[in-house]
Formats: C-alpha cells, sequence, structure tokens
C-alpha cells in the first residue's frame, strides 16, 4: 500500500478482508481471452460455409473435379476439429488438435485454389483460417505448457 493506493500485484487489507489488486490482466488470460475469440470466428466460419452455404461448397468440388466423397470426409472432418475447437475453450489439448486438423485441411484448401489458378480473392479465406488455426494451435499448446 502507497498512502492509500494499492499496490498492483500486491496484497492489502482493508475492513479486515484481504484483498488482492490487479493493475492489469496476466499474458496467459490474454492470450486465454485471444484464442477463445479466434476459436470462435473459426467455429462459425466453418459452420456459415459447411452449413448455411452447403450448395456453394457442392458446386465448387464439382468445379475443381474433386469427387463426392472428398467432400463429405472434409465436411466431416471440418465439423469435428470445429466441434473439437469449441471442447478446447475448456480443455486446450482439444482446441490444439482442432487447431492443427482445420490448419491442414485450410492448407489443403490454399493449394487446391492455387492449382486450380483461382483469383487470390478465393484464397483469402482458407489462408486467414489457416493462420487463425495456427495460431490458436500455439498459443493453446503454450498455455498447456508448465
Amino acid at each position: 500500500m502507497v498512502g492509500n493506493l494499492p499496490v498492483p500485484g500486491k496484497s492489502f487489507v482493508r475492513c479486515g478482508i484481504l484483498v488482492q489488486f490487479y493493475s492489469a490482466m496476466t499474458y496467459s488470460s490474454v492470450m486465454h481471452n485471444l484464442t477463445i475469440s479466434l476459436q470462435a470466428l473459426v467455429v462459425a466460419s466453418v459452420f456459415f460455409v459447411w452449413v448455411v452455404r452447403y450448395a456453394n461448397i457442392v458446386q465448387e468440388f464439382k468445379q475443381y473435379g474433386l469427387p463426392d466423397w472428398l467432400r463429405d470426409l472434409v465436411g466431416i472432418l471440418k465439423m469435428t476439429f470445429s466441434l473439437m475447437l469449441l471442447i478446447g475453450i475448456e480443455r486446450g489439448a482439444f482446441a490444439v488438435a482442432g487447431g492443427i486438423g482445420i490448419a491442414l485441411l485450410m492448407s489443403a484448401a490454399f493449394v487446391t485454389h492455387l492449382r486450380v489458378k483461382n483469383p487470390v480473392f478465393k484464397m483469402l479465406p482458407s489462408l486467414t483460417l489457416l493462420i487463425f488455426s495456427a495460431v490458436i494451435a500455439w498459443i493453446n499448446y503454450r498455455l498447456l505448457a508448465p
């Protein structure tokens, strides 16, 4: 206590009650909040594209000459990894696995866009989700470490 002001990170007693004062959030809580936000964004994006706009997915896979079974497999994997990201909000190991899974799928999507010579604006969603998913996996991995 400096005068009447509490010192950040220090405990002090006020009216017989021990109070812990923090002036700012810790690094790990900031990173945890960031990854939760990114996880929600990635899950919402996957849900929107693979559920709400599924007809567009069917059209793109046909346009690229990819088989229906591959489209279905990719959809199942994306939904599974998205569910892992949601579970990962409470259990970090699931977020690591889900982030790596989505990142791998987005890498394949990005390579496919390059292979069929799509314009850059069609590549940006897969590249953005690749980066977000890699960041999710990395932050959650770091938060799991002792």
